[in-house]
């Protein structure tokens, strides 16, 4: 769910959203998950992580992860039309709106750089490359090994 940290998101009503990492043997380094956490709360969040399952636009409209949910024919369009209104705004104010807006996250950004560290670490072992190795093969993952 990359879209989580965008500042905006426009979805077309056929559109499926969830997290695929843990099922690969991956996983966010730190501040997508912590501000997925604020977004829908951490129940849901810890939900959408643990279980990796698909979520409608609407439903994901409903936990404030979408804004706004449209035909898939007129998304573009949709997203154009935003486009156009953020443009006749003052950029200055847009700008100091988005510092603003990103303040209150900053202090998640040394989680991110902690995450970023255990996650390179990560990748390197045996247990990430079941995961990894598993998708390119298109086969079932087989993580019983790797519990402790």
């Amino acid at each position: 769910m990359l879209h989580v940290i965008c500042d905006l998101t426009i979805a077309a009503s056929t559109a499926k959203f969830g997290q695929s990492g843990p099922k690969v043997g991956s996983y966010d380094a730190g501040y997508g998950s912590a501000y997925l956490a604020r977004i829908v709360g951490e129940k849901k969040a810890r939900e959408i992580w643990y279980l990796c399952e698909q979520y409608t636009a609407e439903e994901c409209k409903e936990m404030g992860l979408v804004n706004r949910v449209v035909a898939p024919e007129q998304l573009q369009g949709a997203a154009q039309e935003w486009a156009e209104k953020i443009l006749e705004k003052s950029p200055t104010a847009i700008k100091m709106l988005k510092y603003s807006f990103n303040a209150d996250s900053a202090n998640i950004a040394g989680i991110s750089q902690l995450a970023m560290g255990s996650l390179a670490m990560f990748y390197d072992s045996k247990e990430s490359e079941e995961g990894k190795n598993a998708f390119l093969e298109k086969r079932p993952v087989d993580f019983h090994k790797f519990r402790q």
